[in-house]
């Protein structure tokens, strides 16, 4: 039996993995980097010092190799944007007595002129599909679609799949979740993946409309109706979007004698105008979504249960937040990169501190309130990081204290750790004037930060 001895290891690992032309990453079950070649470290412009030890996504934008690490599985030939260009990345779970320990990745480009025109045609084409999804935009009010819900956990996942399977249809569907968990979005996303795609999407919230026009507003008019009526009538939600998609948000609110109509519209196919002789058929497929209890309306008489049962033929029920935790990290650098795209502000990352707090914080306002905080740090930043100083005064204060998962020891020495580092970046890294506003002697405060590590 042939065996090698440990140098000629050495050597071969040297090869394949320093001396690739590919990039290759090696991250820990957490996410970590421990291993990054060097035409990594050269096309993201990083020390590998640097790199090694970080998480992955605070090292390369778009990365997915925390999710295949966790979930274990593979991912193959996957378009991936970096530094401006679409690459093709490979992500292989790695297992050790059958548990997966890490992942490995790696970024496909072998050849400098040939993947410059691959890439061009990528380029090309994705501009060109851009086209069609603002065209379409513009035509029918399609924005969204499924590629734009950011998550890759298992209950945003099982509700990919859900829409997957009843998009094509043309059942009815109820979306559940509360404010700011971006139930249009995935109301979008249906009718982008149903046999309707290229006919309108009209969207009508139920809670802005008063309740004196809503039955106008969805069902349109005659005219001569009545005394304001436009000259020649004035057509429904319901007719502008014949053939296509409604998409009734708040569906709680509305008024009990539109509920009628609506009911009317959904058994019978047809939409009665106000002034109209004769009902009208309209072909059009029901989306509805809520926040409120409707099975709670029911019994208050404020909801008919013919109705409900009607539009909730497929429930679709949106987590909030803090259900997902393990989707805010790549969320915030998602909205991150949007934001200072649209802005044109030079921040370019989150702060390892304030990326902890926002796993910690309970968000109430859900996704919207991620997005709102991350883009009023953006323009509050003075430097290209987002610190704990740019979030919001109540998000500063949550920072201090989370008693609800820490014991009384852990709080305070979190506290002193996240005051020293405010103080050292304060400071400039400045010890001498760190110890000084501190209040306390040089020698105590090295002690601290050999503790803390920092």
């Amino acid at each position: 039996m042939i065996t090698i001895s440990e140098n000629v290891k050495d050597a071969i690992f040297e090869v394949v993995f320093e001396h690739s032309y590919h990039c290759i990453v090696v991250v820990d079950r957490d996410g970590i980097i421990t291993h990054l070649n060097n035409s990594y470290c050269q096309f993201l412009e990083v020390k590998k010092e640097d790199a090694i030890g970080k998480h992955v996504t605070d090292v390369i934008e778009n990365s997915r190799m925390h999710i295949v690490a966790e979930t274990g599985k593979e991912e193959i030939a996957q378009l991936q944007y970096i530094r401006g260009n679409h690459m093709v990345a490979n992500r292989i779970p790695v297992r050790a007595n059958g548990k997966v320990i890490g992942a490995v990745g790696t970024v496909l480009f072998r050849d400098t002129k040939e993947w410059v025109e691959m890439n061009s045609h990528i380029k090309n084409l994705l501009l060109e599909i851009e086209q069609y999804r603002k065209q379409l935009k513009e035509q029918h009010g399609l924005t969204y679609s499924l590629h734009d819900i950011v998550g890759s956990s298992e209950k945003i996942n099982s509700i990919k799949n859900t829409i997957k399977k009843v998009s094509p249809g043309d059942v009815s569907v109820l979306i559940r979740g509360e404010s700011g968990t971006g139930k249009e979005l995935f109301a979008h996303s249906i009718h982008h993946l149903s046999e309707r795609h290229n006919k309108p999407f009209v969207k009508v919230n139920c809670g802005a409309i008063p309740e004196n026009l809503i039955e106008s507003e969805l069902f349109g008019y005659k005219e001569g109706a009545f005394t304001d009526a436009k000259k020649g009538g004035k057509p429904g939600k319901f007719q502008l979007a014949d053939g296509g998609t409604i998409f009734l948000d708040e569906i709680g609110d509305m008024p009990l004698n539109a509920q009628v109509k609506l009911l009317r519209v959904l058994q019978e196919g047809e939409v009665e105008p106000i002034g109209a002789l004769r009902p009208e058929k309209v072909d059009v497929r029901v989306i509805t979504a809520t926040n409120q209890p409707l099975e709670q309306l029911i019994k208050e008489n404020r909801f008919r249960e013919d109705l409900f049962y009607r539009i909730n033929v497929i429930q679709v029920v949106i987590p909030p937040l803090r259900e997902r935790v393990e989707d805010i990290r790549v969320l915030a650098n998602y909205i991150l990169n949007k934001v200072t795209k649209r802005t044109g502000k030079r921040v370019s990352e989150i702060d390892p501190q304030v990326m902890e707090l926002f796993m910690q914080y309970r968000w109430p306002g859900n996704v919207r309130e991620l997005e709102n905080t991350i883009e009023s740090a953006v323009h509050l930043a003075n430097s290209t990081t987002i610190t704990i100083d740019d979030l919001p005064n109540h998000l500063q204060q949550e920072s201090f204290y989370d008693i609800e998962n820490h014991t009384l020891k852990e709080i305070i020495q979190r506290t002193e750790k996240q005051v020293i580092e405010r103080v050292l970046h304060k400071v400039d890294g400045d010890k001498t004037k760190a110890a000084t506003l501190l209040g306390i002697g040089k020698s105590s405060l090295y002690e601290k930060l050999k503790k803390y590590d920092l």
